[in-house]
């Protein structure tokens, strides 16, 4: 009986040997393939960027009542963020599992795990090189915008910026042909600079500020100081307005990109495991136990 069990025994202890051993040597992360995917997943990205760009143009109409209202545009294009990262992410996604390397020996459920963190890595990847490729237009753009907003006009002959249309409004003479119509433009830049330093941090005109641009558009349009008064209230609410709006839009615009950006991992780490499957001859059959 005994030189039956030390065979068995020493069987026993071979098979341990190679379950402790099964582990290859080959890295875990295929770094070629998720930079692939990666690329991939830009490049389909501001295909679909260039696609939407026009398919704006094409719904969006200056003049009223035509094209899409304001509300119908946001949705659409905050849907078509999601689809385009949808897209461009599963593909990325889908690349780099399908590329990687294979792993003989590993488990199953390991096997899973890394498919799906080249599909992240991957969306990781696209997602900081997509900013930094967009970061110099974008700030360009945003620069442009605030800049203006922010410093205004300096001299007399500069005098066009965001708050210029509302300075517009102020010094619009009761009677066009009176005489401070041609005058007018002295203090343009003095009220502009005024209002945008008033607005800036989300502020509005103090008391002191309100009465001193109410007597001056008094004195330039030849109104009443009570009807004085009443328009600079109203242009002050409609400068509160415009900036409330479009703080809402920025908002907005930020709540769909990050859900976008989200859907988008997830999508690339399904595919990833989808393409790693596939490139094993595993998919759909496979088992998560060893």
């Amino acid at each position: 009986m005994e030189q039956v069990m030390r065979p068995v025994g020493v069987i026993e202890e071979s098979v341990a040997i190679i379950d402790d051993g099964v582990e290859p040597a080959v890295a875990g992360i295929s770094w070629a393939a998720v930079v692939a995917g990666a690329i991939a997943s830009c490049a389909l990205t501001l295909v679909l960027l260039s696609l939407g760009a026009g398919l704006g143009f094409a719904v969006v109409s200056p003049w009223s009542g035509s094209g899409v209202s304001a509300t119908t545009f946001e949705i659409g294009t905050g849907l078509y963020f999601i689809v385009m990262a949808m897209i461009s992410s599963a593909v990325g996604g889908y690349l780099a599992g399908r590329l990687r390397n294979g792993w003989m020996g590993v488990r199953s459920s390991e096997v899973h795990f890394r498919d799906t963190a080249h599909g992240f890595l991957a969306w990781a990847l696209a997602s900081v090189l997509g900013a930094l490729l967009l970061a110099s237009p974008a700030g360009s753009l945003l620069g442009g915008a605030t800049s203006g907003a922010i410093q205004a006009t300096s001299t007399a002959a500069a005098t066009t910026g965001p708050m210029t249309g509302y300075v517009d409004t102020l010094l619009r003479p009761a009677n066009p042909s009176a005489e401070g119509a041609a005058n007018r433009g002295d203090v343009r830049p003095e009220l502009t600079r005024l209002m945008t330093a008033d607005f800036r941090n989300g502020a509005e005109p103090s008391a002191a500020d309100r009465s001193y641009i109410a007597q001056v558009v008094a004195a330039r349009t030849g109104l009443s100081p009570a009807d004085a008064d009443k328009r600079v209230n109203e242009v002050i609410t409609q400068v509160k307005t415009d900036l409330d709006n479009a703080r809402r839009a920025a908002m907005h615009l930020a709540i769909w990109l990050t859900l976008s950006l989200f859907i988008g991992a997830f999508s690339a780490a399904l595919a990833a495991t989808e393409g790693g499957g596939l490139r094993d001859g595993t998919w759909g059959n496979r088992s998560l136990q060893r």
